[in-house]
Formats: structure tokens, sequence, C-alpha cells
């Protein structure tokens, strides 16, 4: 079951986000990338980062959404984060900024739910183009497959530089 985030998911939140982050570096990357994602998550992130979610769950309640399991005491397997509908000018479109889902859960269909409802949340905003866009490495093929069976295609190049 997909509910919204609420105050008690904060450490598990944070779990998965780490979880996130360290898949982003060492996935699909060299050691450079690895170690810097790695070193990026200490508390001034953690709080930085938690705060944010708070600002955004204030302006849309179901702007994170995680899994809700059955045992109160297992952990989440997933969450969502769609920008609030504010922040749709970032790219003229709803943003779905992150889909993660913990190794075990993956392949079970969490993933799917999680994205219908980050789909849900994006259709009932009003975006200055029709569309919604995400962020997915070209190299991390599994991520890749799963953005193209729903329909996701490239659109534009991201392009980075260090400050």
């Amino acid at each position: 079951m997909i509910r919204p985030y609420r105050e008690r998911d904060r450490e598990p939140l944070w779990t998965l986000k780490r979880g996130f982050e360290q898949a982003l570096g060492s996935g699909t990357g060299d050691d450079r990338k690895q170690a810097r994602y790695e070193g990026k998550l200490g508390t001034g992130y953690r709080d930085g980062y938690l705060d944010w979610v708070d600002r955004c769950v204030s302006e849309e309640q179901r702007a994170v959404q995680v899994t809700a399991p059955d045992d109160a005491d297992a952990s989440l397997a997933g969450y969502v984060f769609v920008l609030p509908e504010s922040l749709t000018y970032i790219w003229d479109a709803a943003v779905v900024n992150e889909v993660f889902v913990r190794e075990p859960h993956r392949g079970t269909g969490v993933a799917d739910d999680l994205l219908e409802a980050a789909l849900t949340v994006a259709r009932a905003q009003d975006p200055p183009l029709d569309r919604v866009v995400l962020d997915v490495d070209p190299d991390n093929e599994r991520a890749r497959a799963f953005y193209d069976r729903w329909g996701f295609e490239p659109w534009g190049e991201l392009v980075a530089r260090e400050l």
C-alpha cells in the first residue's frame, strides 16, 4: 500500500534516501563518483533534505509517498518524491524527483505502485507544458527499462560541470 509520508517516517525515509544516493554513486560510476555521493551524506545534508521534504509536503501532502508495510515493525520498501506544483516551472513540467525501492522489493511491483502514485499527483498539477519529467542515468539499464515500459522517452540531455 502506498500512502503519503508522515512525520514518523522521517528516519525510515532518510534510510531510503541514503540508499538512493549510494546507488547513484555506485551503480553507474567510478570510485570518485561513489566517494562524492557517499561524502555528502553527513548530518547537514540529512537535516537539510528532511527539512526540504517537510516544506514540500506542507505545500503538497502527496509530494512524498512511501510504501506502508503490513507489519508495523517492518521498514519501508520504497518512496517516490514529486515536486510540488509551485516548482513545475523548473522544467515546465511535473517533476518526479526521486523513486527508490530497496533491493529485496525490486521486481515485486512496488516501483510500479510508486510511479502510479506519482503520476496521480502529477496529473492533478497544472504545469506549463502537459508532461512529467524525471532524470535517469542512461547507464542504469534496469531503471531505463522500467521507465521505457511506462512510456517515458528521452527529452533533451542534462549536462553538468564542476562549480
